[in-house]
């Protein structure tokens, strides 16, 4: 459990995770869809669950994750083509259960997730956003970036009509969060748009036309609901 996921060219990539000894994992697998067949691949450097993962062209960008009861900030590379890792620098904050989406300048936006407390306190859910420059090679300073309306993690993070889109998750409320918020990038700030019919966390999701589809999750116990939410084009930049 706790292994982070994405998809390329037909293949699939699974990587850290738990095991059943309840210790990370280091395992990079590839699921051939054509061929029906799983190779082990080169192990990731740092061993760890939950992390956050993002694919742009042939590099898959790992960050964050949890080892045991421990965050980290931890971020690594892999190359798909030659196969190889690398380490860039850590997050500005250890944290995990983040969502992670590439913004319109093509740059790494990593959103809320839970963070590390402070000594002898306990993790803390944050809405704080930190952004990766690949071309700088380098992460913005805090000022430089737009906290989300709410704190959150383990929740829907999505590109719709262009903007940056999150919804659900979990947060210092007693239940599960039904908000959703979008970056609006000319006025630099998050605005609230329509909750959803059903509060849950770890909830599926994909964009088809322009609409995010939401599939799943959890409401206390496991739900099978699914709804749509459509960004109108007057909501968009």
């Amino acid at each position: 459990m706790g292994l982070a996921v994405t998809v390329k060219d037909g293949r699939a990539f699974a990587v850290g995770g738990m095991g059943a000894d309840l210790l990370p994992r280091s395992v990079l697998q590839q699921y051939d869809l054509r061929k029906d067949v799983w190779a082990l691949l080169p192990p990731m450097p740092t061993p760890r669950y939950d992390a956050s993962i993002c694919l742009q062209g042939s590099k898959i960008y790992v960050a964050g994750g949890r080892q045991c009861k421990r965050l980290v900030k931890v971020f690594e590379v892999f190359d798909t083509d030659s196969r190889t890792w690398s380490s860039l620098p850590s997050m500005p904050c250890k944290r995990s259960y983040s969502g992670v989406l590439w913004d319109s300048t093509g740059r790494l936006c990593w959103l809320g997730g839970l963070r590390q407390g402070g000594i002898h306190q306990s993790s803390k859910f944050t809405k704080n956003v930190s952004i990766f420059d690949t071309s700088q090679g380098s992460w913005l300073k805090s000022e430089e970036t737009v906290a989300m309306k709410t704190k959150r993690a383990d929740f829907v993070a999505a590109i719709v009509r262009g903007r940056m889109l999150v919804a659900g998750g979990l947060g210092h409320q007693p239940s599960m969060l039904d908000t959703v918020e979008a970056f609006h990038p000319e006025k630099r700030k998050w605005e609230s748009l329509a909750p959803m019919t059903t509060p849950r966390c770890s909830a599926s999701s994909i964009v088809i036309r322009d609409r995010l589809l939401v599939v799943g999750g959890v409401n206390q116990i496991p739900s099978s609901a699914h709804e749509i939410l459509y960004v109108k084009e007057e909501e968009v930049v």
